[in-house]
């Protein structure tokens, strides 16, 4: 009888753990999409001037954001991704081109704040790198299938 209280114990605690671990489950998949849904969309135009904006949205997509660094500042919500689109839509405002914008951001920021950084002596290692690597792993994969397979030696007295 003893036996079967310990038992039925077992179970109904077995049960409350799995409603236990369905219900965090929930609540972190719920707590997920809300997080993705809130981030989620692309910065929202304040100017009235639609071609302003245009070229503002252009050149915000070529500036990496230096806080997210994996997202452009268009698309960044961070509030130096505002103050830098603001940067860019007062300066294209004042006559500047695109040019001399993505110069004051380089010679603010450093090269780091491109998105898609030019081929220079500075940047070679970040463009070429991969293939560098790619090409030392096909050598060493060469090199291990060319190499011959031999047996371990035997000992004496052993029969094959």
């Amino acid at each position: 009888m003893a036996s079967a209280a310990g038992w039925a114990s077992r179970r109904r605690a077995g049960w409350l753990w799995a409603w236990a671990c369905a219900a965090a489950l929930l609540l972190a998949a719920w707590v997920g999409l809300g997080m993705g849904i809130a981030r989620a969309g692309e910065a929202r135009p304040v100017a009235d001037d639609t071609a302003l904006e245009s070229r503002v949205m252009a050149l915000a997509e070529e500036l990496r954001c230096v806080v997210c660094q994996n997202e452009t500042i268009a698309a960044s919500q961070a509030e130096l991704a505002r103050d830098l689109r603001a940067q860019i839509r007062q300066q294209l405002r004042e006559g500047r081109s695109p040019e001399e914008v993505m110069d004051f951001m380089v010679a603010r920021y450093g090269q780091f704040v491109r998105y898609r950084p030019p081929l220079q002596a500075s940047t070679w290692a970040l463009w070429l790198g991969p293939f560098a690597l790619l090409g030392i792993a096909a050598f060493a994969w060469s090199r291990q299938i060319r190499r011959p397979q031999t047996s371990p030696p035997m000992e004496e007295g052993a029969s094959p």
